[in-house]
């Protein structure tokens, strides 16, 4: 992947707004010049742009060059990938819903949680 130069060349404002004229992930990749293979990328993509905007959270790119904002972005989404490259989603849990639910602890009363595959099962046993 290269850098897209062009998009990246000027003040720290024009980086910003780059960025949030982004969409895809792969954008951002291909923006920012970092590599991914692709079946990472399937399984956790809004997973890795949720963590890459907590650790862009954690900074304010504005505080730097327009150079060093693009470091940083570069880094934060380097980050985020690698988080993920080697592990699940689950273990994790970036969104508020993987928090909430701990598969190890029972549900709440009234919330009860009935797994598919049970379901599946006994829609298999009517036939």
């Amino acid at each position: 992947m290269v850098c897209d130069r062009e998009a990246l060349s000027g003040g720290v404002t024009d980086i910003v707004a780059r960025l949030k004229s982004l969409s895809a992930a792969e954008d951002f990749f291909e923006t920012l010049g970092v590599s991914y293979e692709p079946q990472v990328l399937d399984v956790s993509r809004l997973h890795i742009m949720k963590r890459m905007g907590q650790y862009l959270a954690e900074e304010d790119i504005s505080d730097h060059s327009a150079r060093a904002s693009v470091a940083r972005a570069r880094d934060a989404l380097e980050r985020a990938y690698a988080d993920f490259a080697t592990s699940s989603p689950l273990s994790h849990r970036v969104f508020r819903v993987l928090e909430q639910r701990d598969p190890a602890r029972t549900a709440a009363p009234g919330q009860t949680f009935v797994p598919l595959k049970s379901v599946l099962k006994s829609f298999g046993s009517d036939k």
